[in-house]
């Protein structure tokens, strides 16, 4: 399944149910943070996670990205690569390259 059709998918399930009246950008943005907090649950004791509960939450949370992105009506992959240019400007291989220095804290 594409991209596109996984993202129609999300979007029909949805409406299907009628959620989206409980899907304000704050409420997503909300529940995107959540689902980050249990994807983060899933390393607590071990820096090995159980891999069916680390794909479980890590598509908890990329769906309620994804329904963000589409609520504001943003192109995700658009919105994406101008991120990673602005960040291919903040940092530049020949500075960053192996290391975990933020990007005002380069030579």
């Amino acid at each position: 399944m594409s991209f596109e059709e996984t993202c129609e998918r999300i979007a029909k399930f949805t409406e299907d149910r009628d959620w989206d009246q409980f899907h304000s950008p704050e409420n997503l943005a909300k529940s995107i943070a959540i689902e980050a907090g249990e994807l983060l649950e899933c390393f607590q004791w071990s820096s090995e996670a159980d891999d069916e509960a680390l794909r479980e939450e890590l598509a908890d949370v990329m769906n309620y990205c994804i329904q963000l992105a589409q609520k504001k009506g943003y192109d995700i992959c658009e919105i994406l690569n101008d991120k990673i240019d602005k960040n291919e400007k903040k940092y530049p291989v020949d500075k960053s390259r192996g290391s975990s220095k933020k990007y005002d804290q380069l030579g």
